[in-house]
């Protein structure tokens, strides 16, 4: 198996499969391939909690498929381009390198590589869509390779060295990194502040790598080029969302 990362501010991730070497991926992920792949798409039970993890998966804003492709009779290749500009990250898996990566960061791995929820937090309606933060755990043996948004920014925690981050701007980081989501303190700071109610917080060791561009933010962005009516509704939620979770955090 052969793979290359071609581009810059929108890469591609193109794969070379000799005859029966495949890859998996989450459905609806496929850029284009040659003739001679074969797809199958199933469900991933494996490392998840079986039918109830994959139940937790969905209502996460994961798939309930994931897709396998397998050069078949002669080599074939195949590719994935990210969906929004970002980096692609291969990551080694295996005992001890095991990963947690936001929830739409996983592209593409080899077969023995497993997909499950790893942390999965409600943080009130109209927050992160409404679905609250989810954190996906790659696991097993193999290499995943991840898609991150924006500019990367890596950092390597020590031991009890604790870095707090918006949540939107955690890409990946190693399985050995402690993780929890806490409040902005004080009221001011939450209604006046500017940076969010919620804080994740990320205590070594381990490496923990940052995206520059997280959905979220960006998705505010283009809300201003949006027509008049969606961008009432969408904001509207969201404000909504702000209120309630101030007031849940102050129960």
């Amino acid at each position: 198996m052969q793979n290359r990362i071609v581009g810059t501010t929108m890469p591609v991730l193109e794969f070379t499969l000799e005859p029966n070497e495949s890859v998996i991926s989450e459905a609806g992920e496929l850029s284009w391939m040659s003739s001679s792949i074969q797809l199958t798409t199933h469900t991933q039970f494996g490392g998840g909690g079986g039918l109830f993890g994959v139940l937790r998966r969905v209502a996460g804003g994961g798939t309930i498929f994931m897709t396998e492709y397998r050069a078949m009779g002669s080599p074939g290749e195949i590719a994935f381009a990210t969906k929004v500009p970002g980096h692609i990250l291969p990551v080694e898996i295996g005992p001890g390198h095991e990963f947690m990566v936001h929830r739409h960061g996983f592209l593409y791995a080899t077969p023995q590589v497993q997909i499950g929820v790893g942390f999965q937090q409600s943080l009130g309606a109209g927050i992160f869509g409404g679905d609250g933060f989810l954190l996906q755990k790659i696991h097993g043996l193999g290499i995943a390779w991840l898609e991150l948004s924006g500019e990367l920014i890596l950092k390597d925690l020590r031991p009890g060295e604790t870095l707090r981050v918006h949540p939107g701007h955690v890409g990946a980081f190693q399985s050995s990194v402690s993780f929890q989501i806490t409040t902005v303190p004080g009221i001011k700071n939450m209604i006046f502040g500017g940076d969010g109610l919620f804080l994740a917080s990320l205590t070594g060791p381990g490496k923990v790598w940052l995206q520059t561009l997280p959905i979220s933010k960006l998705a505010h962005q283009l809300m201003e080029y949006m027509p008049s009516q969606t961008r009432e509704t969408t904001q509207g939620g969201v404000v909504g969302g702000i209120v309630g979770s101030i007031l849940e955090g102050m129960k």
